[in-house]
């Protein structure tokens, strides 16, 4: 009898012993659940902010949590996008027109799209259109020109701002701002009797 109670005792702690092994095992197996943001307390980091915008235009103010910003920023690069297709589809076609009216082959007349209805270029003004077609081919390639550096200036302003939108969301003011005007004696110094040399004026004070 003796015997065979040590056997149960013994048995009873190898398996008190085996579930414990078990049960840390399967805590250490268990994946570790992942603390919940709080969106309150959160705050973008201004370098991470920054090369999000630079790999991806708003990208930055995505991660920012700034939405309302988006629609501006692509729909300068839109806007862009379009003046300089359309831009660039002008400046070849009066170089094309340019280059025709300036050779004298009668098969190239390219430029007679640009006429007005019932115009004609003869030896009298072919030299006031030559002019004209040359200034239209480069003031259709300035604005091609310029609208590439604005589309370029578009995607610093985003990377910027958004740097700065992360940098700023660190500073936090303090509710109790006001701005306090109340009535002064103010002191001139012109005479030592204080009755005469006091005047009266406002006094201001901000508390932040």
């Amino acid at each position: 009898m003796a015997t065979e109670a040590v056997k149960t005792s013994v048995d009873s702690a190898i398996t008190a012993k085996d579930s414990m092994n078990l049960a840390k095992l399967n805590s250490s197996l268990r994946p570790m659940q992942k603390k919940k943001r709080d969106w309150a307390t959160w705050r973008p980091d201004a370098k991470r902010a920054m090369w999000l915008a630079l790999i991806l235009p708003g990208a930055g103010q995505i991660y920012n949590r700034k939405y309302w910003k988006l629609p501006i920023i692509y729909g300068g690069f839109v806007g862009c996008a379009y003046a300089i297709t359309w831009n660039n589809q002008m400046y070849h076609d009066y170089s094309q027109a340019y280059l025709d009216i300036m050779d004298d082959d009668p098969n190239t007349q390219s430029y007679n799209q640009f006429l007005h209805l019932g115009a004609t270029i003869d030896a009298s003004n072919i030299e006031r259109y030559k002019e004209i077609f040359r200034k239209r081919k480069d003031k259709f390639r300035r604005w091609r020109d310029m609208g590439t550096f604005v589309m370029i200036g578009i995607y610093a302003f985003s990377v910027i701002d958004a740097y700065v939108d992360a940098s700023l969301s660190e500073f936090d003011i303090s509710d109790d701002l006001s701005l306090r005007v109340e009535p002064a004696v103010l002191n001139n110094g012109r005479y030592n009797n204080p009755l005469r040399s006091g005047a009266l004026g406002l006094q201001c004070s901000l508390t932040f």
